[in-house]
């Protein structure tokens, strides 16, 4: 099997960290195996040098030989742990005469331990090593009588290490596989859940290169579950989904655009060659025509500039001439501007002023192209026979609260939420681009101001625009948009 990308380095930071920790763990279990036998060994022997053997040979060690080997051999044969362990009497002379295990040792045999207790103040000698026959074992030399006696008698005891080595070696073999069974147990599960996590990643990386080609139908097929990659799927689906809608109102807004701008081109071509034709020999028809032509010209030229105002709001281009204005003279113009027209289209158009300055420190024109926007919408939305009413209040904390309400055919309520998407219109029967409202939302934004939208399908809507009046532009701000002004000017 091969790993690549994330498995691989997965299991090389795992086995990284978790191969040397289990080396550790088992070399350390191994030492302490290996230190408790071997202690086990010396607390055995330890128990050896007790006052009663001493006490015991102390009668005897100047006593006559025969006398000694009685006493020896008395000792030997009731010796408890001879399954344990292998003990020699030697006599004053330094000559054993007496083994538990019923072997007669040979003369001159090595015992290190027992020539370390000659000459040793305390009695004792201890000795760990191999015996001529390769026998490893630990010995243990108790002189019986005091240093400096001149009797060379002692009580050596040896347990062999060779059962005791093959039981930690076992019990290291068993460390070592435990370790290694231990490493696969996590490795092996963790890598299946590993290849599932990295499928799945590999599914959503799949997905984006179809949208990324221009496939917005794409959708992830995941089941159901609440960690990381189960969201991280359902993220994807929904921004597929949002960029296939973004995508579809896209489209839409170009077809709507090309149908919006072809309109007043057509008219102004048509009434152009009838112009051409008829030359100067109807004064009436001439007159008519430069009329649609100037209007649907005020109009394209509305429709571009509203574009441009769109794409300097998209690239942050969006700049304000800021200086000092009253609000509420720019909403009076624009109630006035739009009356007649509202009188032409049969419908009525009223507004409660109030009688008070609302000076800011904003742009006039875009303020004002605010207002235009929004009362524009009211008239387009509201059918013959209906009233537009526009209030202006100023409220407590220096807000200036400005509503319009119309009693046109309303917005749904799944669409209220986006009227101010770029794009986006709710009826598209209606005459417009679909991104005016959301440039009105954000000149308002600009001027730290809200624009909100309240509306009830078949009975109307309400625009509430909300500006903080009495404010002054910080001077940092205020110079630098100065500057912008001469530099374009």
């Amino acid at each position: 099997m091969k790993f690549r990308g994330i498995t691989r380095r997965w299991l090389g930071k795992t086995l990284g960290f978790a191969a040397p920790l289990m080396l550790v763990l088992a070399v350390s279990l191994s030492a302490w195996i290996h230190m408790f036998y071997y202690n086990s060994v010396k607390n055995l022997l330890d128990s050896r040098d007790n006052n009663v053997v001493t006490t015991f040979f102390n009668i005897y060690s100047g006593a006559a030989d025969e006398s000694f080997s009685e006493a020896a051999r008395d000792f030997i044969e009731n010796f408890g742990d001879g399954d344990k362990m292998c003990v020699w009497v030697i006599n004053k002379h330094g000559r054993i005469i007496a083994a538990s295990d019923g072997f007669q040792p040979p003369e001159n045999v090595p015992m290190p331990d027992y020539e370390e207790a000659l000459v040793s103040m305390t009695g004792r000698g201890d000795w760990r090593g191999r015996l001529d026959t390769g026998e490893k074992i630990a010995a243990m030399t108790l002189m019986l009588s005091p240093p400096g006696s001149g009797s060379a008698a002692a009580v050596r005891y040896m347990i062999s290490l060779e059962a005791i080595d093959s039981q930690i070696a076992g019990l290291i073999s068993m460390v070592a596989a435990a370790s290694f069974l231990a490493i696969l147990i996590f490795i092996f599960p963790s890598t299946i859940f590993i290849a599932k996590v990295v499928k799945e990643i590999k599914n959503v990386t799949k997905a984006a290169k179809r949208v990324a080609a221009g496939d917005l139908d794409t959708r992830i097929e995941f089941y159901s579950r609440n960690d990381e990659i189960g969201e991280l799927q359902k993220t994807v689906n929904n921004m597929v989904a949002e960029i296939s809608d973004a995508d579809r109102v896209k489209n839409e807004f170009i077809s709507t655009i090309s149908h919006e701008l072809r309109t007043p081109l057509t008219a102004i071509k048509g009434w152009g060659e009838t112009l051409q034709q008829i030359g100067e020999s109807d004064a009436a028809m001439t007159k008519r025509g430069m009329e649609v032509i100037i209007s649907e010209s005020t109009r394209l030229t509305g429709m571009v500039e509203e574009l441009l105002d769109f794409s300097r709001m998209q690239s942050g281009g969006m700049r304000l001439r800021k200086e000092k204005m009253d609000v509420l003279a720019e909403l009076d113009e624009t109630v006035f501007t739009f009356k007649e027209r509202a009188l032409r289209d049969g419908k009525e158009l009223l507004y409660n002023a109030v009688n008070e300055p609302a000076p800011i420190e904003g742009d006039s024109d875009r303020i004002k192209q605010v207002f235009v926007n929004v009362i524009d919408n009211a008239i387009k939305y509201t059918k013959q026979g209906g009233k537009i009413l526009v209030e202006a209040e100023l409220k407590d904390g220096g807000t200036l609260e400005i509503t319009v309400s119309d009693t046109g055919c309303g917005i749904a309520e799944k669409d209220l939420p986006r009227v101010t998407e770029k794009f986006f219109k709710a009826d598209t029967s209606v005459r417009g681009s679909g991104i005016g409202l959301a440039v009105a939302d954000e000149i308002v934004k600009m001027h730290s101001g809200e624009l909100a939208i309240n509306s009830i399908l078949d009975t109307g809507t309400t625009v509430t625009i909300k500006l903080p009046v009495g404010t002054v532009l910080p001077a940092a701000e205020r110079n630098g948009q100065q500057n912008e002004q001469g530099d374009k000017e």
